[in-house]
């Protein structure tokens, strides 16, 4: 873990062993729900995704370190392990990307995985790139206004760190010292544009300074780095002390999306090297060197996971999706007149 500024380090407790596992065994149940939505996309039956592949470790460590009972989370549209940490159920995410009747988060009225879902505290939000950002601001600063105990956690990427939302929204965040979180999953690519094509510096972190509060680089395949980064942030938030900018390196393990081919843009050595980046196989091999799992304990996570998805996918293949007297359900304008 890389700060850039001169803040003192503090002593984190991490996870436990038992727990560092069950966070293992989120990120596992994510690959296989990701694995399933993109096979859906190639049956013509899932119109779009943007995979998580490569971002689990980083997704689930930060929300580890937060509090679900009262903390607030601004998504974007590749946050599958997030949002399975928060207790959104396979069913609920794939009935947004089958565009059923019954998806919670939107009633298959938007991109997959945008919509609300108050539940598990998850806002709205927009597909066009950073506007998530100011709205973080705008909830941080209504808990701050009110006295909450509350602590936003913004996620994004390194692409949505050029937009000008990001700017205005860190802006605001240093001047007013809110309780949020800037988290970004750097992954290397703004759809095709590469880092350097991005921006003049080698770290995004490194901006924190220009809106006067910390920021950090770190691991984005490393559970533990990535907990203690997020637990030392939020920590500071709480105590009214202002906004982190957290960096985490990660591997985009596949194209953009589904309608992407990233071999247009990616050389052949840098799409090699990718396995290598694989969190899955990174977290898998710590947790064996550390003596908390097994070969075969690790053997029957997969088999439960790969049956989980499974089942998921047989409920919702079979549910209907909305009927067309539904079309202007959720709207202000009914055009048949019904209020």
């Amino acid at each position: 873990m890389k700060a850039t500024t001169d803040e003192p380090e503090q002593t984190i407790e991490q996870p436990s062993g038992e727990r560092m596992v069950e966070l293992y065994r989120i990120m596992v149940l994510s690959r296989y729900l990701d694995e399933r939505v993109w096979l859906l996309n190639r049956q013509g039956k899932a119109a779009i995704a943007a995979s998580a592949q490569g971002h689990e470790a980083a997704q689930v460590a930060c929300v580890e370190a937060t509090d679900p009972s009262k903390d607030h989370y601004l998504t974007y549209y590749r946050q599958f392990t997030a949002m399975i940490a928060l207790n959104t159920e396979p069913e609920e995410m794939l009935r947004g990307f089958l565009a059923k009747a019954d998806d919670p988060m939107s009633a298959a009225r938007q991109f997959p995985l945008h919509g609300a879902h108050p539940r598990v505290d998850l806002f709205n939000f927009s597909n066009v790139i950073a506007t998530q950002l100011p709205q973080a601001a705008g909830v941080a600063l209504a808990d701050k206004l009110r006295g909450f105990d509350a602590v936003t956690v913004v996620f994004f990427g390194d692409g949505a760190s050029s937009q000008g939302d990001t700017h205005e929204a860190m802006n605001f965040a240093g001047i007013h010292k809110l309780p949020v979180v800037f988290f970004c999953e750097n992954n290397r690519y703004a759809i095709s544009v590469p880092l350097d094509k991005q921006m003049g510096i080698e770290s995004i972190a490194t901006r924190a300074a220009g809106y006067g509060f910390p920021g950090v680089q770190v691991d984005g395949t490393d559970i533990v780095a990535v907990y203690e980064a997020t637990y030392a942030a939020v920590k500071r938030a709480r105590a009214g002390q202002g906004p982190t900018l957290i960096e985490a390196s990660v591997e985009r393990l596949l194209p953009h999306t589904t309608d992407d081919d990233h071999t247009r843009y990616r050389t052949a050595e840098d799409i090699a090297q990718i396995p290598e980046r694989d969190p899955i196989r990174i977290v898998s091999a710590m947790l064996r060197r550390r003596n908390l799992l097994t070969k075969s304990q690790d053997e029957a996570i997969h088999i439960s996971a790969k049956e989980r998805v499974n089942v998921a996918t047989e409920i919702v293949d079979a549910e209907p999706y909305p009927g067309v007297e539904t079309m202007f359900d959720h709207t202000d304008v009914d055009p048949r007149g019904r209020n």
